[in-house]
């Protein structure tokens, strides 16, 4: 245990999350572990009453703080802040507008004091309505590789300890989404493996209106080329031109098909992530379409 006697410090950056951020500080707070732990919030120019509410648990839990981070925008940035402001040698990150399952501490806790790196498992039933579930069909399964590279993990369910972080640094603040992803596929280059824990469980909340879900896939389209800049020399395969553009006629071709309230998501998540690489591809001069 760490001289403060925190032994785990959960992590969390905060953009605007007031409609969610209650449920996941509740789940928090009424975990249970024979250690210490703390919750950082880290508030990235928050507008709305996102500090009020971390305000309003402090009474039912001590070692909960908030930090600014307003230098600048972006996941990574808050990360990086709290990683500079946490008390203990572990680290545990999740996101404000998830919620943990019971236990979820306990097993992370104790893992991180075997482990080097661990992911938790998704679980995106409880925070979603069925349309939207059939849009994504998580699969519960270990981390398998994405974009055709390493196995990866997002930040609403990871933790490593000092040790990974004085060797790979902090998280990428040039990346404004899929940061975390480069950071495993950074810890895994490094040396680490990461660790799957199927009884820390999350429960993740997707995007629920179209429109959101169109600027998520629009932002995580630009990061993907960036991913490929950063990564190509590293062995990450990319589509090639041809293939590309059969992807764009295949989109135009199914506008007329469209009935489902699912099936248009899917469409609209598409034309996000294709107009996004687009984007990203003039933006990086690089041809990742």
């Amino acid at each position: 245990m760490d001289n403060s006697g925190v032994n785990l410090s959960v992590i969390i950056a905060c953009f605007n999350a007031g409609e969610t951020l209650a449920e996941q500080l509740d789940a928090l707070i009424s975990q249970r572990w024979h250690h210490g732990w703390e919750i950082i919030v880290v508030d990235n120019r928050s507008t709305d009453n996102s500090r009020q509410i971390v305000e309003s648990f402090k009474n039912r839990f001590m070692n909960l703080r908030i930090v600014s981070a307003s230098d600048k925008i972006g996941a990574a940035y808050a990360r990086n802040v709290g990683l500079k402001c946490a008390l203990s040698g572990r680290f545990a990150f999740c996101d404000a507008d998830d919620k943990v399952a019971d236990g979820w501490i306990a097993a992370i806790g104790d893992e991180l004091e075997k482990y080097d790196v661990v992911v938790s498992k998704i679980d995106d039933l409880n925070l979603n309505e069925q349309w939207i579930r059939e849009i994504w069909k998580v699969q519960y399964l270990e981390p398998e590789p994405i974009l055709g590279f390493l196995p990866a993990a997002a930040c609403y369910g990871l933790g490593f300890t000092r040790r990974v972080y004085e060797r790979v640094g902090e998280f990428d603040e040039s990346l404004l989404r899929m940061s975390d992803i480069d950071y495993t596929w950074r810890i895994q280059l490094a040396g680490f493996k990461l660790h799957f824990l199927p009884y820390a469980v999350v429960h993740y909340r997707h995007r629920a209106k179209m429109k959101d879900m169109f600027i998520q896939a629009y932002k995580d389209g630009q990061a993907q080329v960036q991913l490929y800049k950063k990564y190509r020399d590293h062995g990450m395969p990319w589509n090639n031109l041809w293939n590309s553009i059969k992807s764009w006629i295949s989109m135009a071709r199914n506008i007329p098909v469209l009935k489902e309230k699912a099936d248009k998501a899917k469409w609209l998540i598409e034309l996000g992530f294709m107009t996004g690489r687009l984007r990203g591809s003039i933006r990086n001069r690089i041809a990742a379409l």
